[in-house]
């Protein structure tokens, strides 16, 4: 194995602030779910972090304006441009009269700009593969990447990891920030496999069929997790957990056949790690993703009372089941695009954002998000749309440090399996709404 992005016991040597002085963060994203619990942490541990930046997309700028206030940041950023005026007149109302406001950045590179910008850790908690180019710029300006936002590691696997220096990253996302710190437990060589753990969704234990009828409302009500709602459509389906195979194959450079997926519907234990004596080692802690946010945020130190932790006083239970791959296909599909590589992980992730964005508005059903994304998989590996010759990773491996893939391949095999998947979607409602159909 070659070093991995997130190996806990490599400690990039990034700058470090002065003695007692807090650790400078940006974060990325800071209106969602990643964000305004990591500003949660930030505001209880004022003597270890100071936040100098925030980004947003621009469609709550009445909380980026309060954000901005408590943190004292000298910049915000929203990559809807449209949205600065409604910003400033939030900051106005936020801040007092005379008080300097912050500076503000705006359009779809505001966010790129703000992660190279001068700090020790940037948080990349922005959903979707629109965070591509923040992470790569972090990483080329030699910040500790703690990172929420894995669809940029999957999307652009080879691109990240021909600018990535060993242990740079710190992943925030609850199973890879447990395999993080189980790997502790011993060395690289001795890592027989890892173990993801899966809730299981709402659906868990519904056979296919009887996910045909599975609505929109349904499929929202996550028992465990409070999340957005592309991430909670994806915790549903699966295509969350495939996509996190992905993740922990390219962040510690383990190859699929070593990687495995259990449901545990009580989601406390987050992931483990199997060493090649047998032994199996869990990280376990209440669902609280102020843990993992704490962790790579102050990483290797621990912040401390970041979360509850478990109250064993009381009796439970935990359960654990093979994942059924019959109903949940998300996964091995997941495993079969990582072990393509290219562009094949891009085309996956992006036709899946627009089946997801179907099944919302209700113009494809629940098990048609995967199959459709299955079928522009096959069509663009069939059209050659999906170039595998740009460092793939082969079962027994990853990808090369060098890469020729380009963010430009990404976007172009992103914008088709958009537009094909939108297709697909049409077509389907389109079947679905006719009399012969309904019949």
């Amino acid at each position: 194995m070659t070093d991995s992005l997130a190996d806990p016991h490599l400690r990039f040597p990034a700058a470090t602030a002065a003695d007692g002085a807090p650790r400078d963060i940006v974060i990325l994203g800071s209106t969602g779910s990643i964000g305004t619990q990591a500003i949660d942490v930030v505001l209880r541990n004022p003597d270890r972090f100071r936040v100098t930046a925030l980004s947003a997309a621009g469609g709550r700028v009445e909380l980026l304006a309060e954000q901005a206030r408590k943190l004292r940041v000298g910049t915000v950023a929203v990559s809807q441009a449209d949205k600065v005026p409604a910003l400033r007149e939030a900051l106005a109302a936020a801040y007092g009269t005379g008080e300097p406001l912050p500076e503000i950045l705006a359009g779809p590179d505001a966010a790129t700009e703000l992660a190279a910008s001068p700090c020790h850790s940037v948080l990349n908690g922005i959903t979707g593969s629109i965070g591509l180019a923040p992470t790569l710029a972090a990483l080329e300006a030699g910040r500790v990447l703690v990172l929420a936002n894995k669809e940029s590691l999957i999307v652009g696997g080879p691109l990240v990891k021909a600018v990535a220096k060993p242990g740079q990253i710190v992943p925030v996302d609850s199973e890879h920030s447990a395999l993080f710190q189980a790997l502790l437990g011993g060395t690289r060589r001795e890592v027989r496999k890892l173990v993801v753990t899966a809730s299981g969704g709402p659906f868990r234990g519904r056979s296919k069929h009887e996910l045909t009828q599975v609505t929109p409302e349904q499929a929202l009500a996550h028992p465990t997790w409070a999340m957005g709602p592309v991430v909670t459509i994806n915790s549903a389906t699966l295509v969350n957990k495939g996509l996190e195979v992905i993740e922990a194959h390219l962040l510690f450079d383990i190859p699929f056949d070593r990687i495995e997926v259990v449901v545990h519907p009580q989601s406390y234990i987050h992931s483990m790690v199997e060493f090649t004596d047998g032994s199996t080692l869990a990280q376990v802690s209440p669902p609280d993703m102020r843990m993992p946010i704490a962790l790579g945020l102050g990483w290797p130190e621990r912040v401390a009372d970041a979360a509850p932790g478990c109250d064993w006083t009381k009796a439970a239970s935990w359960e654990f089941f093979p994942l059924d791959d019959e109903a949940f296909p998300s996964v091995g599909l997941a495993r079969h695009v990582g072990t393509l590589g290219g562009t094949a992980p891009a085309v996956f992730n992006a036709a899946n954002e627009e089946c997801v964005d179907a099944f919302l508005a209700r113009k494809l059903p629940f098990n048609g998000i995967v199959d459709t994304v299955a079928e522009v998989v096959a069509e663009g590996l069939a059209s050659g749309v999906v170039n595998m010759s740009q460092g793939g990773a082969q079962q027994s491996g990853t990808p090369a440090t060098g890469t020729r893939l380009t963010v430009a391949d990404v976007l172009e095999a992103e914008t088709w399996a958009r537009a094909r998947a939108r297709e697909l979607a049409a077509r389907a409602a389109k079947a679905t709404s006719t009399p012969e159909a309904r019949v």
